[in-house]
């Protein structure tokens, strides 16, 4: 009997490896067989609801009652209509402190106070002292040839008006804010004896007017009312 020759090289390394790729697939499908199935996707709501249901909920053991209202009116404004509110102009002020005060007029920083010695009336609100002129300001003074009348009688107010300005000042210095150049014209200023608005006084008094954009216009209305000076009988 002849014996059998075994296969070539050539043909026993593909066979090898058949049986190589056969017995790994086998493996695979096996072992399948025993891995555990995916979990399913968990969704963000799911989430939420699984966090919650794993709190158990507290309930309230006491007996359901309403709660109890206590001063409703009190507590909560009623109901407006809008439809039935209408808007008013406000009302005008009980008196004037509470209105802000009219804004003075700031004087240049040159000037200065200067005391003006042996001050003589050349009108009821102008006077020279010092060689200066100066003009009381926030007045109109009376010219000395005006008259006044009063209850159809005539009487020369002016004079009057300039003598009382004299009488009053009796050659006492005058402090009045002046720039450095008032010897050179006559000016309108502020000025004071001692502690005494001079202005302030002619207008009260009745024998200056006060200017329209003045701060005397309330001290004219007092000596209109009271008839002091010129507003008044002869004097």
């Amino acid at each position: 009997m002849s014996q059998a020759k075994p296969p070539s090289r050539p043909l026993l390394a593909p066979m090898l490896g058949g049986l190589g790729l056969l017995a790994g697939m086998l493996l695979i499908a096996e072992g399948g067989r025993w891995l555990p199935p995916d979990p399913p996707p968990v969704t963000p709501a799911q989430d939420a609801g699984d966090h919650k249901s794993s709190q158990a909920p507290v309930q309230d053991t006491r007996p359901g009652e309403p709660a109890r209202k206590i001063a409703e009116d009190l507590i909560a404004p009623p109901p407006l209509d809008p439809s039935g509110i209408e808007r008013i102009e406000p009302r005008p002020p009980l008196g004037e402190l509470g209105l802000a005060p009219r804004p003075k007029t700031p004087m240049p920083r040159d000037w200065r106070e200067t005391l003006l010695f042996g001050p003589v009336a050349t009108s009821s609100a102008v006077f020279e002292a010092m060689g200066r002129t100066v003009a009381i300001s926030g007045t109109i003074g009376m010219d000395p040839d005006r008259t006044c009348t009063f209850d159809n009688a005539a009487w020369p107010c002016g004079q009057r008006a300039r003598a009382a300005f004299n009488a009053w000042l009796r050659g006492r210095a005058l402090k009045c804010l002046l720039p450095p150049d008032a010897d050179r014209f006559a000016i309108a200023a502020p000025c004071a004896l001692g502690k005494q608005d001079v202005g302030a006084w002619l207008v009260s008094n009745g024998w200056a007017l006060a200017a329209p954009t003045g701060i005397y216009g309330k001290a004219e209305a007092v000596a209109r009312e009271a008839r002091m000076g010129i507003f008044g009988p002869p004097q």
